[in-house]
């Protein structure tokens, strides 16, 4: 099945999500105030798929820095965790999984099939897990992901409590001025263009994105910033 069939054909249960907080270069990163989100509650994170292409073996992935060898705009990504169950209080202890494409649109660990014929089943770039601090905090440094055909940009985000249990699989969205400028002005990935796919038409974000949209800042020069706070029901 070729990969924007599949992605087709998925179909979504959606509740509502995240909260949403910045930080200057100045501030301790485990001081991002994240007590509100856009729609002023304490709402669940919704729920994504996995696929087409989740990782493989999460628990040998424990690392920050995901790059490997992957050219990019370099961006960190902070993400916090919160737990819908005791008061949206940071949750501790949590593991966090995420991973998204490269410049191109390819994911490692797979290809070299209708889904992806670009092969790379051997190497795990862009790909890591970290586990939550005090302040539900946990930090990777990526590169901006760039797209694939029949999907808006998107990081994937998979989330289990200290034993080991799911709690959620959710996805991260991109603003589009941001993705814009990107995708036009970096000589990465100006060959490719602007993403064929926006949030509003993508199958996963169609029904509601305002929630699961990332605060991104930063530039092409000096890199980008994610931050974003993810609520789960533990």
């Amino acid at each position: 099945m070729e990969r924007k069939e599949f992605i087709k054909k998925l179909g979504f249960t959606m509740m509502v999500a995240p909260l949403l907080g910045a930080c200057s270069k100045d501030e301790d990163p485990t001081a991002i105030d994240t007590n509100t989100n856009n729609n002023g509650a304490c709402t669940v994170t919704p729920s994504e798929t996995a696929g087409p292409f989740p990782t493989k073996n999460p628990s040998t992935l424990a690392m920050a820095d995901i790059r490997s060898d992957r050219s990019g705009v370099t961006m960190s990504v902070q993400i916090t965790i919160r737990n819908k169950n005791a008061d949206c209080a940071f949750l501790e202890g949590a593991v966090v999984d995420i991973w998204h494409c490269d410049k191109d649109g390819n994911y490692s660990e797979y290809g070299g099939s209708g889904m992806q014929s670009s092969n790379y089943t051997s190497v795990h770039f862009l790909r890591g897990r970290q586990t939550t601090n005090a302040s539900g905090l946990v930090g990777f440094t990526t590169i901006f992901p760039g797209w694939y055909s029949g999907r808006a940009p998107h990081i994937h985000v998979h989330i289990y409590d200290s034993t080991g249990k799911s709690l959620l699989v959710t996805q991260i969205a991109f603003p589009k001025a941001v993705t814009d400028v990107v995708y036009t002005s970096s000589s990465l990935y100006s060959s490719r263009g602007k993403q064929d796919t926006t949030n509003e038409s993508d199958n996963v974000f169609s029904d509601g994105y305002a929630n699961e949209l990332g605060v991104v800042s930063g530039s092409v020069n000096d890199g980008y910033s994610l931050v974003h706070t993810i609520v789960v029901s533990k």
